[in-house]
């Protein structure tokens, strides 16, 4: 007979999930079997729920979505040798090719062949998932499993603000979503010597503050150039972190950021966004970068360092726990920004 498990489906394309049962993977001979031990819900899992213009030209649903996760090797094909059953882990959720010029060139991280678990492949809002070993993180066993779940987005975080220097630097985080507030304590571990933070949500920009930022914005009751003027004595931020995807936010962003200086921007706005490249770019002299996923696995040997060194401590930003059967009271408070980060417990 075959086993089953609890699962969050996104069952067809409209909005929503469902909560059913559905037949435990099954793995192949490089690949590894885990039990989930906490989940976490991403934007990116938002967009799918919600069903916005993103998630309808992305995903092709039925499947288990969800990408975050932490948990237990409890069985491995038989070519794996780089973990073992019983083995405390999470996952690089990106899935390359190994083949493709960026993979053969040291920047899998944005391999041409990427597969996303939970976006183009079954996900982890499961008690169990099946993933390619070579996919692995061992983790500490001491790590606690809801803090384990968020290294993924927290790699988002570190790549970001680690793409270039920000040892004594004013860097701009605008957008205080999890991975946003996770950047306020990245930066500020990294030694920059402000960090401001930017959103709409005081809750959020509460936990930024939690986190180490040293000025925080609501960029609805203040203007956000006039706060970095001032702040900066007139001369800008030298790194902008562009976490919003909002056209308004975006536009700000790299007008506040100073002659030379760098724009990261992991956002993905929904649609096109106009800049003014002449003035704020070109004029300027700056970086502007894309990131996508983590650097392979550069970025995950950092995060795991800043955790253990204390450095970082993203507990304050875990605000909400829920068993994987309340999952709709995780992404209510996620849509409504009255939240931090929301693990679920299988």
């Amino acid at each position: 007979m075959t086993k089953m498990m609890k699962a969050i489906v996104k069952e067809g394309r409209a909005p929503g999930a469902t909560l059913k049962e559905v037949p435990v993977p099954t793995i192949g001979d490089q690949e590894v079997l885990i039990q989930v031990k906490a989940t976490s819900i991403c934007g990116t899992d938002v967009h799918i729920y919600a069903w916005d213009e993103w998630s309808q030209s992305r995903v092709n649903p039925p499947y288990v979505f969800g990408h975050e996760f932490s948990g237990v090797v409890v069985e491995k094909g038989k070519l794996v040798n780089n973990v073992e059953v019983g083995d405390h882990v999470s996952a690089e959720t990106h899935i390359v090719c190994g083949h493709c010029p960026q993979c053969l060139t040291g920047q899998a991280h944005i391999c041409a062949n990427t597969e996303i678990i939970g976006v183009d492949r079954d996900g982890c809002f499961a008690e169990y998932v099946a993933l390619p070993a070579e996919n692995m993180w061992k983790n500490d066993p001491e790590l606690p499993f809801d803090v384990a779940s968020v290294q993924e987005p927290m790699g988002n975080a570190v790549h970001t603000v680690l793409a270039g220097d920000v040892v004594g630097k004013t860097v701009a985080v605008i957008g205080c979503g999890p991975i946003g507030i996770m950047a306020v304590g990245v930066a500020k571990a990294a030694g920059a010597s402000q960090v401001i933070a930017f959103d709409l949500n005081d809750y959020r920009l509460e936990l930024a503050k939690n986190m180490g930022a040293t000025t925080v914005v609501n960029s609805m009751n203040e203007n956000p150039l006039s706060v970095v003027n001032k702040l900066t004595k007139g001369q800008g931020v030298d790194v902008v972190c562009e976490m919003s995807g909002h056209p308004v936010a975006m536009d700000q962003g790299f007008k506040m950021v100073t002659n030379g200086g760098r724009v990261s921007i992991l956002s993905l706005p929904v649609k096109p966004v106009e800049i003014d490249v002449t003035n704020d770019i070109v004029f300027k002299g700056i970086t502007v970068q894309g990131i996508t996923g983590r650097r392979m696995y550069e970025t995950w040997q950092q995060v795991s360092g800043l955790l253990e060194s204390g450095q970082v401590d993203v507990k304050p930003m875990i605000t909400h726990h829920f068993s994987l059967e309340e999952f709709e009271k995780g992404f209510d408070l996620m849509i409504k920004g009255a939240c931090g980060k929301v693990v679920l417990h299988p």
